[in-house]
Parts: structure tokens; C-alpha cells; sequence
């Protein structure tokens, strides 16, 4: 089953950049995917209060002045696990870490803890997954990017670092 329900159109997303340095991860490649390690990462706990771990996320990102990135998809979903590795890989963990507050959200098969994307006006999720780059204010920042990421299998790890320090402050 493919995590996208919308075509994004996005093979590498070479966008202008924020002020934040970019990234080299070392799997350079669609074809080098294969260099993730195995198994994939599962980051859905779907016994997580969707509200409380965004509350905590958002108060983290208060105090350390972040950004919130909130990971909106489920462990069924091949794109979402692919986007898990690419953000461990070393190079990019680093980078996530110091940019960004994290949480990641279960959204089963987009008929659970959709409250969260509806807080800030995203109604219908276009695929998983859905990653809401937010100010600590809760301002959401990326409502027409929201859905880039979807189809992270055909996207290369560079292009993920790209849209992440895209957002980053």
C-alpha cells in the first residue's frame, strides 16, 4: 500500500534554504536506500496520548525556542519508516536535534488523532507522512508543504535534509 494519496511531484526538493546549514547525509541516493539500516524504525506508539506528547513537545520547544516538528503517520506505512531512517542517519540526527522539538504522531490509517493536523487547519491528510513544522506559539509554518515527505521512498536523503533545513530556524 503507498503512504501517498496525492501525488507530491517531489523527487528532490531543492527549494531555498533558511539560514541553517545543510546537512550531507551519506547515503547520497534513491538507490542507496538500501543502505538504511534494518528493519526500519517504527516511531508510531499508538498507546501515546496524541495531545498530552504534543503538549509536552510544544512546552520543550518553549524553553529550548525550536521549532516543533510533529511526524503525523503509522508503522504500516513504508514511506513513514523510510523518512524514521533517513532522520537517524548520524548527519541528520545531529541536525534534527539541534533545529527541532520532535513528536511523532499515530495516525492509524488517517482515522486517529487527526485532532492534532485539525488544531492547525490541516481537515484531510493528503498521505503520511505529514510533517507540521510549528512555532512554541503553535503558529503553523508549512500548511502548503505539509505533505512533501509522503513519498519519501523515492525521494534521496539529501532531499529530506533539504526540506528539514528548509524549516529550521
Amino acid at each position: 500500500m503507498r503512504c501517498l494519496l496525492a501525488s507530491a511531484g517531489l523527487l528532490l526538493f531543492t527549494a531555498s534554504v533558511a539560514s541553517a546549514e545543510v546537512p550531507a547525509p551519506r547515503i547520497s541516493s534513491v538507490t542507496d536506500m538500501a543502505q538504511l539500516e534494518t528493519p526500519l524504525p517504527t516511531p508510531y506508539d499508538s498507546r501515546v496520548d496524541a495531545d498530552a506528547a504534543v503538549a509536552a513537545t510544544i512546552a520543550r520547544a518553549k524553553a529550548s525556542g525550536k521549532r516543533v516538528l510533529i511526524d503525523l503517520g503509522g508503522n504500516w506505512c513504508t514511506d513513514c519508516r523510510i523518512l524514521a531512517a533517513v532522520m537517524e542517519l548520524p548527519e541528520l540526527k545531529a541536525f534534527v536535534a539541534e533545529h527541532y522539538e520532535v513528536v511523532e504522531i499515530d495516525v492509524g490509517r488517517m482515522n486517529k488523532n487527526m485532532q492534532i493536523p485539525a488544531r492547525y487547519g490541516v481537515t484531510k491528510l493528503e498521505g503520511v507522512p505529514t510533517v507540521l513544522i510549528v512555532e512554541p506559539d503553535g503558529k503553523l509554518i508549512n500548511a502548503t508543504n505539509a505533505a512533501d515527505l509522503a513519498d519519501a521512498r523515492s525521494m534521496n536523503p539529501q532531499g529530506i535534509a533539504n526540506w528539514l533545513a528548509r524549516w529550521a530556524k
